[in-house]
């Protein structure tokens, strides 16, 4: 199993909005970076993955299991870019910012901390368990 990180901006799609969709789940279109394309790409049914709120909040409120694997992206003109499809798991109780993820040392080399603009990334298993501790998950 592999571990990510999905961003989205609060006001674009919420937290709220992806619980609410329930077990069928969303897919996550409108991603037009290659680097996120690829990150996607890798993922697996069952992968699991935190659901960041960018813009204002800039914090992980909750986590997902992707349940559909890379498809095109209909949205996507051109072709060139896909989707996963993923379902809400579980709230955090404690949500972790990004301000208390940059002063956290085992967090140091999250690509989240050193890459804060990548809408889809990795998470490894050892930032994944750390972050539900934090999150007292």
């Amino acid at each position: 199993m592999a571990y990510w990180l999905f961003k989205s901006e609060a006001e674009t799609w919420s937290w709220d909005q992806q619980k609410a969709k329930g077990a069928k789940g969303e897919p996550w279109s409108g991603v037009r970076n290659h680097q996120a394309k690829l990150n996607m790409m890798k993922m697996k049914k069952g992968d699991l993955g935190f659901f960041y709120h960018s813009g204002d909040q800039k914090q992980i409120v909750g986590t997902v299991e992707v349940i559909r694997e890379y498809e095109p992206d209909p949205t996507d003109e051109t072709g060139k870019f896909g989707l996963v499809t993923v379902k809400a798991l579980q709230d955090l109780p404690r949500p972790l910012t990004l301000a208390n993820a940059k002063k956290d040392a085992k967090l140091k080399d999250m690509v989240l901390v050193n890459n804060t603009r990548l809408s889809v990334q990795p998470v490894t298993a050892g930032e994944w368990s750390h972050i539900l501790k934090l999150c007292g998950a």
